[in-house]
């Protein structure tokens, strides 16, 4: 009689969780819900990825064009792997991974810029350095190899004249470092925010470099999406480049209401956004978010120049612009609405 039941509920679990993943699989496809398309767009708590958030709110709060659902990651592995299986066609990621993933034949193109600014060199508070030269034998945290973050700290290391092994690097998840930081396990962190502003409130950590002032215009991550939807949805594809510019233009006149809108996406603290996105206001960005030829081939040949990508791919195969607005407006939003529709977050 125990075997029995016991295969039963094998059984079970085994339907329950073959179930789970149907219908995670379709959760990330696109599907009508009456008469809007709705689509999930994959992205991790970090500023650069804020648009996202606020597009999802914004789509919530309107009986018009796509509904958009913001699927919280905590890391961008798995998003690449759901992104490969098809269980995603749009989600955030960083420029050098997005190349990366294209140069090994992924079908996935750059769409729009998510960002700019918004990632800093810290160290610990106490440490009198000035610049990498004093940084030469210390442990420095990247999030992984193809990130902007690794290409830019490698680039300076070259212009100040410290050499690779000068400095030991580790990849780390960016929610890790600030407490890794606090307890010396690293030296230093170079990651997006809110992470660098975690570590100065909390008073173990101060900015040595803000990218925006080594590298104007800095670029970090970007929305992808899947060429399948860009063949067989185009209008939704378009409303959700429209819909991550918009946002952003909210968000460049509103600081302090983002930093209340997506905390709860985000599980992180207000006041910590609201430090970031005022903290000097320029610490990161909004606009500008359709990316020259010339910005991206600079970040692909730092690429080359690094071993970490071995093709050119052209830039008609890495980007379609098609989708983008001529024109930007503030996206529409109505914070009164924020108990239901943050609810369901």
């Amino acid at each position: 009689m125990f075997r029995s039941k016991k295969a039963i509920w094998i059984v079970a679990a085994v339907v329950i969780g073959f179930a789970s993943l149907v219908l995670l699989r379709y959760r990330h496809q696109i599907f009508d819900r009456g008469q809007r398309q709705t689509l999930a767009v994959a992205f991790i708590p970090v500023t650069c990825h804020l648009t996202c958030p606020v597009t999802d709110f914004a789509s919530k709060t309107s009986t018009t064009g796509t509904r958009f659902d913001a699927l919280r990651f905590t890391d961008l592995p798995t998003i690449v792997e759901s992104l490969k299986a098809k269980r995603l066609q749009a989600a955030f990621l960083t420029v050098p991974l997005a190349m990366k993933l294209r140069e090994q034949g992924a079908p996935i193109k750059i769409a729009c810029l998510g960002h700019r600014d918004g990632s800093q060199l810290v160290v610990r508070k106490e440490d009198p350095a000035k610049d990498l030269r004093d940084l030469r034998g210390k442990t420095i945290a990247i999030p992984n190899p193809y990130s902007n973050e690794n290409f830019f700290i490698n680039q300076m290391m070259r212009d100040q004249g410290v050499r690779p092994e000068e400095i030991k690097f580790i990849s780390m998840a960016p929610p890790d470092m600030p407490a890794a930081l606090a307890t010396k396990s690293i030296d230093a962190f170079i990651v997006a925010e809110p992470y660098c502003a975690k570590a100065e409130l909390e008073g173990y950590g101060r900015v040595l470099y803000y990218a925006k002032d080594i590298w104007p215009n800095y670029i970090s991550c970007c929305l992808v999406v899947h060429e399948d939807l860009i063949r067989d949805h185009p209008e939704v594809v378009r409303d959700l480049v429209r819909g991550i510019n918009e946002s952003g233009e909210w968000t460049e006149e509103h600081r302090e209401d983002a930093a209340k809108l997506v905390a709860p996406y985000f599980r992180q603290d207000e006041k910590l956004l609201r430090y970031v996105l005022t903290q000097p206001p320029d610490r990161v960005t909004y606009r500008n978010l359709n990316p020259t030829d010339e910005e991206m081939q600079k970040i692909l040949e730092m690429g080359i120049s690094l071993g970490f990508l071995k093709v050119r791919t052209p830039m008609s195969e890495l980007m379609d612009r098609s989708f983008f607005p001529s024109e930007i407006k503030p996206a529409q939003i109505d914070m009164s609405r924020m108990p239901e529709v943050i609810k369901a977050e």
